[in-house]
């Protein structure tokens, strides 16, 4: 049996890109000849602390325990078949850990965001210092492949290194199913991020407000993942975003929005975000931005939206007749059936890790 170390920073379950990226496929690896280690740095515990504000002795706690435990496990290198890691397998600005464990053995190098440009937790600002995203490329040059989440990303990756494939970001489309849900008068219009997103929701106010004076008590809306945030005038409280409640509560909507900014960090946005509202159903409408224009067939499976006046458009288009939400959230579903689920892409990890494996 071939044995694969996962090389991430959080714990599973619990980081977005880490569960829809490769932890939805670790079965299937072992279906298929593949134990694994699942090595992170950053438990329950230590994740307040290292992304909460001060707290800087803890936090050189959290960073030399992690230093170790690196530096151990690259002792154990020849034990693996190959690595896989997920953005980075240390939070600071160095890569000396996946440029020493590549010269070890084989090493899978995967990201699903524009992760060379810099970006920082508000809790650590102080610490900006220690962070260099430039490290991005130094990986990418040490890997013996490289996964990305789509185009651009690639096109990225492939200034640094010849041996890129692109992975999509992909749903478990067992687990996102809708759940049955109450006949209800008011349609539910839906958004769902983290409170560092909450501004990309928030282009879309202007929209909501017009679609508010509209339809008035026909539509009401819900945000999930920021549990802090308020919109008073639109009637709108935070939903804080569990792993149990992610599908029930995303179940709720029936039109699901994903408006980004057109700039070059969400040029390399996989789309998760509206993949998951089509996995369930939920007719959608993406800005088109980066991969959202491959997702999206306007007017097919969903919609594509711009400016103030075609978000209202073609909000009111949903609003007003159930059968085109009814139509576009079939489709949607079987786009991603066909094309961003773990089981329309699980036979081309495999053949990437057995390619790898075979050529060490």
């Amino acid at each position: 049996m071939k044995k694969v170390l996962f090389w991430v920073l959080h714990r599973p379950d619990r980081s977005p890109s880490q569960r829809f990226r490769f932890e939805q496929y670790l079965s299937y690896l072992k279906e298929n000849g593949y134990d694994y280690d699942y090595s992170y740095l950053i438990n329950k515990e230590d994740d307040k602390v290292f992304y909460g504000s001060g707290n800087y002795l803890k936090k050189l706690k959290i960073l030399l325990k992690s230093i170790w435990k690196r530096y151990t496990e690259l002792s154990k290198a020849k034990c693996y078949d190959l690595v896989f890691i997920q953005r980075e397998c240390f939070m600071l600005g160095t890569a000396w850990f996946e440029k020493r464990m590549a010269k070890k053995t084989k090493m899978i190098f995967d990201f699903d965001d524009a992760i060379w440009l810099h970006a920082i937790s508000d809790g650590n600002k102080a610490l900006a210092f220690l962070k260099d995203a430039s490290k991005t490329e130094r990986i990418i040059k040490a890997a013996h492949l490289v996964f990305a989440g789509n185009d651009y990303l690639a096109d990225y990756a492939r200034k640094f290194n010849p041996n890129v494939v692109i992975i999509p970001t992909t749903v478990n489309t067992d687990l996102f199913v809708r759940h049955p849900q109450p006949q209800r008068e008011a349609i539910c219009i839906g958004w769902s991020g983290s409170f560092s997103t909450i501004p990309h929701f928030e282009s879309c106010l202007e929209s909501l407000r017009i679609i508010k004076a509209k339809y008035g008590d026909k539509v009401y809306f819900k945000v999930i993942g920021d549990g802090n945030y308020k919109n008073e005038e639109l009637n709108i409280k935070g939903i804080p975003w569990t792993a149990e409640d992610e599908v029930s509560q995303l179940s709720e909507l029936e039109i699901g929005l994903m408006p980004l900014p057109d700039d070059i960090w969400t040029r390399g946005k996989c789309g998760l975000k509206g993949l998951c509202y089509m996995s369930l159903g939920v007719a959608t409408i993406m800005s088109p931005v980066g991969v959202n224009t491959q997702i999206i067939q306007d007017g097919v499976n969903g919609f594509l939206a711009s400016t103030v006046e075609e978000w209202v458009d073609k909000i009111s288009l949903l609003v007003d007749d159930v059968n085109l939400r009814k139509k576009l959230g079939t489709a949607g579903r079987q786009t991603v059936l066909d094309n961003y689920s773990a089981h329309s892409q699980k036979k081309n990890y495999l053949k990437y890790f057995d390619e790898l494996c075979l050529n060490s």
